[in-house]
């Protein structure tokens, strides 16, 4: 299957015809989270023949299959920026022939993805936040604190920094800074503390040293609570390297924007920051923008979200006992049902 970089074009959308069938997971490594739900929450949308849904966070394609299994009349549109991701993805999907176009690209250019496609607006859109499985397995890759890696944590391995250049070379306080909003780590500055002393005696190339300097520097009140010690440091620097959400700040309004009128959205975070950001942009698009004391709210004021959660559900005991990574997963969805109002 042909994988487009963000900056190739392509035709109109296909919408040829395939027998759904049930999805195969090719790698055992890789359960979908949440995905029955994922699946129910934008089925409305995508019963009609032309139904295009973007599953921006393509990873090893579990999500999308079952998408392009369970909706035959409709066409997929993958994103992903880790090309390696792409390439197993794209011979996993390669059944599904011209129905399937995966794009090598960050999920916040979603615009210009669709606008080279010639693909106006779509019916659905699917968000698996956070690292994925693929990543976390392959040990040179650096996400998991849990084994000895060279500390890269890069999505997209041929561009930006390294988790090892952070460390070695931010100052401090932006060290600092980065723990505590995106790691939301209270030991922030003791652990950054050790981690200076450290790097002035030999630069910090694998995670495994880096766990066990975060191991020495925290109190054993620390130590007792919240799982491995690394694990928010860890998440923080990977939000870092990969200016997660900043990125996440652009695409949720633009996965909004792209959506016709009908269409449905659903996106899974996995902590909280992720969530907060998720819930601020559905929330408002589903509020009336009308001043205080109208009795009667002009169309213009009226919202252009329909909430399909009630707050973020979660995943079934059963579905964790499965699949661990789906402990902290938060589900969110709605449905855009007004075009915005041009003045």
């Amino acid at each position: 299957m042909p994988v487009r970089d963000a900056d190739e074009t392509s035709g109109a959308p296909s919408a040829a015809g395939h027998q759904a069938a049930a999805p195969e997971d090719g790698n055992t490594r890789h359960v979908p989270v949440m995905l029955r739900r994922c699946l129910d929450l934008l089925a409305p949308a995508l019963a009609e023949p032309g139904a295009v849904v973007v599953d921006c966070t393509l990873g090893l394609g579990g999500h999308s299959e079952a998408l392009l299994a369970t909706f035959p009349a409709a066409r997929l549109v993958a994103l992903d920026r880790d090309k390696e991701a792409l390439r197993l993805s794209g011979e996993r999907l390669a059944r599904y022939g011209d129905r399937a176009t995966l794009v090598h690209a960050v999920y916040d250019e979603l615009p210009e993805v669709l606008d080279r496609l010639g693909i106006p607006r779509v019916q659905g859109v699917l968000f698996d936040l956070g690292v994925s499985s693929m990543q976390l397995d392959e040990a040179d890759r650096g996400f998991a604190y849990a084994q000895d890696a060279p500390l890269d944590m890069r999505m997209d391995q041929t561009t930006g920094i390294s988790a090892a250049e952070v460390l070695n070379t931010y100052a401090p306080g932006d060290l600092v800074r980065v723990l505590r909003a995106y790691g939301e780590e209270k030991q922030a500055r003791r652990i950054v503390s050790a981690v200076v002393d450290e790097r002035a005696k030999e630069p910090f190339t694998t995670s495994a040293r880096l766990v066990e300097v975060i191991r020495d520097a925290l109190p054993q009140a620390a130590k007792r609570t919240g799982g491995n010690p690394a694990k928010r440091t860890f998440q923080a620097l990977r939000i870092e390297v990969n200016g997660e959400l900043a990125v996440l700040e652009r695409a949720i309004p633009a996965a909004v924007a792209s959506l016709a009128v009908g269409g449905r959205l659903a996106v899974l975070s996995y902590h909280s920051l992720e969530d907060r950001l998720v819930k601020q942009v559905l929330a408002a698009g589903a509020a009336s923008t009308a001043p205080p004391g109208l009795p009667v709210v002009p169309e213009r004021y009226q919202p252009r979200l329909k909430l399909l959660t009630r707050g973020a559900e979660l995943p079934t005991e059963e579905e964790v006992a499965e699949n661990r990574r789906a402990a902290p997963a938060r589900l969110r969805g709605a449905q855009r049902i007004r075009e915005e109002h041009q003045e």
